[in-house]
């Protein structure tokens, strides 16, 4: 691994602070610096900033094409001005409440040098100035105080490594209490700034003198263990396995652990309880998540006061209106859903799951049902809308999440207005979206719940839909038979061939199909094609554009064929950086790449899974603008850890999406991921063509392979429960 380069140094006295943003902290700074002839422009970011003031700054030098040599800051540190001149500007900024210009000139020219003292020691001297009486005076000495308690809290965090970008996150969440707060309990940073998690906390922890094996760290180490754990889809964790995975992560004694698992019991972050019989420890989030979604269930199921329907009557009518002609086990679903308070409808591709939810549709609204759509991502709501001819949304949307606090203001107290809810791709919904949406539903509104559940689960933790269907606590309807014009398509063939464990036909040599499977053997030319697909081969061919129609799903992030690798010689081949590029957080990004927003963000109103492309970078701002589906978002360069190219991503982030094309590259050095769900999610999202790049063999141990590992979750036992 290279070291990181070594930080340029600055240090001059501000002489305009040309743009300033209080809420991120970013600046654009004019420096006046010895040695220098003309001002030096530093950017970078600053809880506050004004005229007068002294700054230092780490960082590096750059070359704008526009605007000449700049320097970009890492850190920047604001101190107070030590010439008169500059403590005449500095105080006449307006940073000091009570001070304008004309004060300024007055109190140095009464106290010279010492006037920030007078200030702080002296206050009572101020009433020698004419003009400067009581009230004036207090304003002074307060605003003077805030001023020195935000700087004091800027050199604390910077002394302990934390970035100014991150600093001045942390100044806006605590205030004046920050230090305290950091130095109190700095895991505290893990839950509540964006951006830092348990590892860089620990390393604050570490450097303000928390031992390795205090019972604050273990705790806390305690709760990242399982919220690793929640990242890969569990709710809670058999103690068993809990115990050694913190160990592990922690680098502690088995005995300080398990007191610390206690503690954190007793103080009711953690939740004990069974899972077919083992003992388990769960977060307290997830554990009244589960409890709630059983309970919202059983609430669902009271009778409906949707009209009575005559299913013999309406099901020939909707087939002469929409001119279909429904299977015989899509009547029985339609006569169940005009009857049935709660649904399920399950089923893989080209089994009828949208003509269904349709027919189901048209029906009821002849009878003025309101309904209401959403889906968990905006790419899969704006399917569902296309599909119906209704308005769809997302989940997040349809709860109306508040942007400033993530909280959505439809919950029990102010339910979503319809008469009928369906929901689609409810494989994707994890356990605490699911209680939200359930939570939110009035007891008289009936619920439609549709999604393929042979489809690799939810990202976040739990298994909804697959645990409501085995529960046996809903009526579900599973589509099975593929209608003649789907089953034409080699691409809805192959993906049940796999989901029932067996090797998909492939096309013979020169046969034109929808569904192929391109030979390579060892990694480094598995990429190669995957590249020279992306780039040449297939846009020739299909005549589609390499960018916005082709996506690039892998099995995993990392490897020559995971994600990441693929994503840096695909962005290589397509849009190479260049001068105007930004590298932060490890990523590059120009003008033009394809890129991934990771993680919800409701002041944008953008989501985990959305796909954008970057249509701005603007370096005097240090801003990147992103465009998704037509709207543009702006993201301040110390913010792009929200974004990641996309050219190339995961199978589990492209759940609930859709490509035109779509190539898969798949190799044995992926054995620990090639499981036939995850493999038949990839191939059923691709719309007209999909491609597979790699071995056969690795193609057949994924056809072979079970499903993915157990979830832990006692949701499946929660909702049994609950059955009439």
């Amino acid at each position: 691994m290279s070291e990181a380069p070594e930080l340029d140094r600055l240090a001059g006295l501000v002489e305009r602070v040309t743009f300033h943003n209080e809420q991120n902290g970013f600046c654009v700074l004019r420096l006046k610096v010895k040695g220098e002839r003309e001002l030096i422009t530093l950017i970078g970011h600053a809880a506050v900033v004004s005229p007068g003031e002294y700054a230092s700054a780490a960082g590096h030098w750059v070359t704008d094409r526009e605007h000449g040599r700049q320097f970009r800051a890492t850190f920047v540190n604001i101190s107070p001005p030590n010439t008169l001149t500059g403590i005449e500007r500095y105080l006449g900024s307006g940073m000091v409440k009570g001070i304008g210009p004309v004060y300024a000139g007055k109190l140095v020219k009464s106290f010279g040098a010492a006037v920030f003292d007078v200030i702080e020691q002296a206050p009572q001297r101020l009433r020698e100035i004419p003009g400067i009486g009581e009230v004036r005076a207090r304003k002074i000495t307060s605003g003077w105080a805030d001023q020195k308690v935000i700087r004091g809290i800027m050199v604390f965090l910077h002394a302990h490594g934390v970035s100014t970008s991150r600093a001045v996150r942390i100044f806006r969440t605590y205030g004046h209490n920050a230090i305290d707060m950091v130095r109190e309990n700095p895991y505290r940073l893990a839950q509540d700034i964006r951006g830092i998690g348990f590892v860089s906390a620990d390393t604050i922890a570490q450097k303000i003198g928390i031992a390795r094996d205090s019972p604050l760290r273990a705790q806390a180490g305690i709760s990242y263990a399982l919220t690793e754990a929640s990242s890969q889809g569990h709710c809670g964790l058999p103690y068993a396995e809990l115990v050694p995975l913190a160990i592990k992560l922690l680098d502690i004694p088995a005995a300080i652990i398990e007191t610390a698992i206690a503690r954190e019991i007793a103080d009711a972050v953690l939740m004990p309880d069974t899972v077919a019989g083992q003992p388990c420890v769960f977060l307290a989030p997830l554990y009244y998540a589960e409890q709630s979604i059983a309970a919202q269930i059983k609430r669902l199921r009271i009778r409906t006061t949707l009209p009575a329907f005559d299913a013999d009557k309406a099901i020939p009518w909707v087939e002469q209106k929409l001119a279909i002609q429904l299977a015989d086990s899509q009547k029985r679903a339609v006569a169940l859903a005009l009857s049935a308070k709660l649904l399920v409808i399950t089923g893989g591709p080209g089994v009828g799951k949208t003509t269904l939810v349709n027919a189901i549709l048209t029906i009821m609204g002849v009878k003025g049902v309101k309904p209401l759509l959403c889906a968990p991502t905006g790419r899969a709501a704006k399917r569902l809308g296309e599909s119906t001819g209704l308005e769809a949304r997302t989940i997040h949307r349809l709860l109306e999440v508040n942007p400033i606090n993530g909280q959505f203001k439809r919950n029990a107290d102010h339910p979503l207005d319809c008469d009928l809810l369906v929901a689609d791709e409810c494989s994707m919904i994890d356990v605490p979206l699911a209680n939200q949406l359930l939570s939110a539903v009035a007891t008289s509104t009936a619920v439609i719940l549709v999604g393929d559940v042979d489809q690799l689960p939810s990202v976040g933790p739990g298994q909804f839909l697959a645990d409501l269907i085995d529960s046996g606590a809903v009526p579900v309807i599973r589509l099975t038979e593929v209608f003649r014009q789907a089953a034409s398509s080699r691409i809805v063939r192959s993906a049940h061939q796999i989901n029932h464990g067996i090797f998909p036909s492939l096309p013979a040599k020169g046969e034109a199909s929808d569904f192929y499977l391109i030979a390579a053997d060892e990694p480094e030319a598995i990429a190669r094609t995957v590249v020279d697909l992306v780039q040449t081969r297939l846009p020739r061919k299909f005549q589609v554009d390499p960018i916005r129609d082709i996506q690039v799903l892998c099995p995993m992030n990392r490897g020559l064929t995971g994600a990441r690798g693929i994503n840096l010689a695909l962005q290589a081949a397509l849009n190479p950086p260049g001068e105007h590029s930004v590298n932060k957080f490890g990523n590059c990004f120009s003008v033009g790449d394809k890129v991934m927003q990771i993680e919800n963000d409701y002041d944008r109103d953008v989501f985990n899974g959305d796909i954008g492309q970057v249509t701005d970078i603007d370096h005097d701002e240090e801003e990147l603008a992103v465009t998704f589906d037509g709207r543009l978002v702006a993201y301040p360069f110390g913010e792009l850890d929200e974004l990641v190219l996309s050219y190339a991503t995961t199978i589990h982030k492209s759940q609930g999406s859709e490509y035109p094309v779509v190539v898969i590259p798949i190799s044995t050095q992926h054995y620990m991921m090639l499981k036939r769900n995850l493999i038949y999610t990839g191939i059923t999202r691709g719309k007209t063509l999909v491609v597979l790049v790699g071995q056969k063999k690795a193609l057949a141990m994924a056809v072979k392979g079970r499903q993915v590992e157990r979830r832990w979750t006692r949701l499946k036992e929660r909702l049994a429960s609950t059955r009439p």
